[in-house]
């Protein structure tokens, strides 16, 4: 699956997520799907500045869009997210087992080193 995503993708994604505005509207869908008024109600900007960061997020295919008679909803796409989230436990993966290592070579130079003798005074 992670081999599969598309260097487009993944850049559109990581660029969405870059913008706090933009993961605090993507925590606001994960309750339930929502108009444009009510995503605009939690912040200091206006109703257009919130549908531009709807178009990137929908843009980077984390959220859809749908009508329902006047309304216009948009929703959380969870798939991108968790593709985004398995490219990085690759990464998780490999830092994790460099720390292993690491904790092994510090703990034999810490064995090999010679213990200094307390003075007494």
């Amino acid at each position: 699956m992670v081999m599969n995503l598309r260097s487009r993708d993944l850049d559109a994604t990581f660029a969405a997520l870059a913008d706090p505005t933009r993961r605090a509207i993507l925590a606001r869908l994960a309750t339930g799907e929502a108009t444009v008024n009510e995503l605009t109600e939690p912040f200091e900007m206006t109703q257009p500045a919130v549908s531009k960061h709807l178009k990137v997020l929908e843009h980077a295919g984390l959220i859809s869009r749908r009508r329902d008679g006047q309304r216009r909803l948009s929703l959380l796409e969870p798939k991108r997210l968790a593709e985004a989230s398995a490219w990085l436990e690759q990464y998780r993966d490999f830092w994790e087992s460099s720390f292993h290592r690491l904790e092994g070579v510090l703990d034999e130079l810490q064995r090999a080193r010679p213990r200094r003798k307390k003075s007494v005074r």
